[in-house]
């Protein structure tokens, strides 16, 4: 899931400075999931805005909606009777950096970001998550034992550990793990170290952002 957190009230503060009323609008996806966006927090976020806004004696509205996603224009259509007919002056996004870009296009309206987006993870425990993942399109972790070594090695090394790695640990922080210590575990594990030693083409990396704006395309899905 894309992993996201919340901007310092502060810096919203700052973004809210000229407007009276607003639209704060929320994601059911990824974002509820980590707990940046949800409708939860688009509550304890309006609450804030509302507590700040009347010890500095402005009037302030904030308009609260919560879609099921914000990267899909039919939800983002939901919000135009909002939009268009209440008076509203801005419109502040809580969903990944994908929301408030879609919001931009369809209002014309200023719009804001809430949120940080920071990775692509998953969840270690419970209020932890870490990055996983580099959408780098072509994946290989099947080379690997299932562990990424784009996303999870500090270096993105994809021929094995620097010489910076001991004790499984990674130079970078005594608290990351050498991705190359986590892969030739599980390689031993599976009885399969011996696939470490082939060597194989240069990764593909035709399909990661360097190539400008990425697109997928389901001919079997369009309308």
């Amino acid at each position: 899931m894309v992993v996201a957190e919340r901007k310092p009230i502060k810096e919203i503060l700052a973004m809210m400075a000229d407007y009276k009323k607003i639209l704060l609008v929320g994601c059911k996806g990824c974002v509820t999931v980590c707990c940046a966006g949800g409708t939860k927090e688009v509550g304890i976020l309006a609450s804030a805005l509302r507590i700040a806004k009347k010890k500095e004696g402005k009037p302030f509205e904030v308009i609260e909606k919560t879609l099921e996603r914000q990267c899909d224009p039919e939800y983002i259509e939901q919000v135009a009777p909002i939009v268009e007919g209440e008076g509203v002056e801005a419109i502040l996004s809580m969903a990944c950096s994908v929301g408030p870009q879609y919001l931009a296009k369809r209002y014309n309206v200023p719009v804001y970001p809430a949120l940080n987006t920071t990775f692509i993870g998953g969840s270690l425990e419970h209020g932890v998550w870490a990055e996983f993942c580099q959408a780098c399109g072509n994946c290989i972790i099947h080379y690997f034992g299932g562990i990424c070594p784009i996303a999870r090695c500090s270096k993105s090394l994809l021929n094995g550990p620097c010489g910076g790695s001991a004790g499984g640990k990674c130079e970078v922080s005594p608290e990351i793990d050498c991705a190359w210590h986590l892969i030739y575990e599980r390689m031993k594990a599976l009885g399969k170290l011996d696939e470490l030693t082939k060597i194989f083409p240069i990764k593909d990396w035709s399909t990661s952002r360097d190539g400008g704006p990425r697109k997928v395309v389901r001919e079997d899905m369009k309308l």
